[in-house]
């Protein structure tokens, strides 16, 4: 008769949810994620209880598991509306079409980083810039996305040198734009080398953005961004200051790349961006592109010794904010979006379906069009697979093209082998152009992608922090979610 009375009191339904072992020997060590990307700590016994249906109703876990949509109650409350609004809101980026938008304009740059990702040019060079007809062709295209946010971010090579194709380019967008009525953002991804009082002039009438890298102090960014001047800091640092005067503190970040020599100093790295003021920190691995992977042998490093600096990092950043300095690590913020709230960062690399080409394009200097950045510097390792077409071409030819089918028969990690059960696909995208570089397809083996090794460390320590971290450690990692701004997270990146 007690046997009967719990089978009737726990007569719910199960849906569908993954989970993971944490493996730290914690009772509540089991993490389940919901198809909505609501999540939960259970133990093993609670699993256990989860699946066979003997979770008593009256206790809190049955009301956390009801509301978080890992079960429902047959006859009392129909989930599926709520679960269908949630999982539309995550995957919004799917309506909009391509909203960032990528213009090469030229591959000239007076820097000789030994990690750069793309063929520079001599600062003196011909032929390597993006002419104006292409430009205009590419602006077309900008505008046949049926986007309400746009982003214009324009690479190089070092764009300022090519910046009358950069004046070009706002000025017809802006034009059009008196029609079209989109939100646009312009971004100028620079060593800010090149800046002058006329770019400054510009930049401030037309609302223009400026992106930098900044490797950390002199010692470091200097031994990774070599110039023939060995000032390489120094002018980086001048042209924040600059942009700042005269267009405020808001119009300037800052990311860093980080090689083997920057693994080594992760307090500097963030006491340097602490001291010169910024409110973001991006800490990135270095890319399996271009010059970069020629010279991997001296620059790389493992998954493994990339997330152990990285966690490293976190701890040292989350002390600096309770120590009342507000700096937050731009990857950590996407991720964290992605576990706390049911909406879409909009950052490609983590979408599901893949962002490339759906989410952003680029157009090269030569007239090319590319799905993404690195689908474009995968032409310094003598691969051109990738190409989408010419930007003459309409966007839906662009967009209809055997590259996208390629790309999105690999770009639902829900469906990969490997992710379909991974309790953090959720969180994560399907990358498929960095599977491509790296193993040859744009699946891939999951078991040896860097990709997937990097995701998964990164979110089960940060699920972790969240489990057992203290008041304040919370505290400052929702700090980061609410205070994320687009002036604080690059929509892409400076490249060169």
């Amino acid at each position: 008769m007690q046997v009967h009375l719990i089978a009737k009191e726990t007569n719910y339904r199960l849906l569908p949810f993954r989970f993971l072992r944490m493996d730290d020997g914690r009772q509540d060590g089991v993490l389940v994620t919901a198809e909505t990307g609501e999540y939960l700590f259970l133990s093993d016994t609670e699993l256990n209880q989860l699946v066979h249906k003997q979770i008593d109703r009256h206790t809190k876990l049955y009301r956390d598991l009801l509301a978080r949509h890992f079960i429902y109650e047959p006859g009392v409350h129909d989930p599926l509306p709520e679960m269908a609004a949630q999982y539309r809101s995550r995957k919004s980026f799917m309506f909009g079409g391509p909203a960032l938008h990528l213009f090469v304009v030229t591959l000239r740059c007076n820097h000789t980083c030994q990690y750069c990702q793309v063929s520079r040019a001599p600062v003196g060079g011909s032929g390597h810039d993006m002419s104006a007809e292409h430009a205009a062709h590419a602006v077309d295209r900008l505008f046949e996305s049926p986007s309400p946010l746009l982003t214009v971010e324009f690479q190089g090579g070092e764009p300022l040198l090519a910046f009358d194709r950069i004046r070009q380019v706002i000025e017809s967008v802006q034009r059009r734009n008196e029609v079209e009525q989109r939100s646009i953002q312009f971004v100028i991804s620079s060593t800010l080398h090149h800046l002058s009082e006329e770019i400054l002039d510009f930049a401030n009438e037309h609302g223009v953005h400026f992106s930098t890298s900044l490797d950390g102090p002199a010692f470091l960014h200097n031994a990774n961004r070599p110039t023939p001047t060995k000032n390489s800091y120094e002018r980086t640092l001048d042209g924040i200051h600059r942009v700042r005067e005269r267009l405020g503190r808001d119009r300037v970040s800052a990311l860093t790349t980080l090689t083997a020599r920057s693994l080594e100093h992760p307090q500097a790295i963030i006491d340097e961006y602490v001291e010169q003021g910024f409110n973001s920190i991006s800490l990135r691995p270095l890319s399996p592109y271009g010059f970069a992977k020629k010279s991997e042998s001296r620059l790389d490093y493992s998954v493994s010794q990339y997330t152990d600096f990285y966690k490293k990092a976190l701890t040292y950043l989350i002390a600096v904010n309770t120590q009342g300095a507000y700096l937050s690590e731009g990857y950590t913020s996407l991720l964290l979006t992605n576990i706390l709230t049911p909406f879409s960062t909009g950052y490609v690399d983590l979408r599901s379906p893949a962002g490339a080409g759906l989410g952003a394009l680029v157009y090269n200097y030569d007239g090319s069009v590319y799905p993404s950045d690195e689908a474009r510097m995968l032409l310094e390792m003598g691969e051109d697979g990738l190409r989408l077409g010419a930007v003459s071409q309409p966007l839906k030819e662009l967009l209809t093209s055997p590259v996208i089918e390629l790309l999105l028969s690999a770009g639902v990690a829900e469906a990969l082998p490997g992710c379909s059960d991974c309790a953090l696909v959720p969180y994560c995208g399907a990358d498929p152009v960095e599977h491509y570089a790296r193993q040859g397809d744009p699946i891939g083996h999951r078991a040896f992608s860097a990709f997937c090794q990097r995701n998964m460390e990164l979110l089960t320590h940060i699920f972790r922090l969240l489990r057992d971290g203290d008041e304040q450690t919370r505290r400052v990692l929702l700090s980061w979610v609410s205070r994320r701004s687009l002036a604080d997270l690059p929509s892409a990146g400076y490249k060169g």
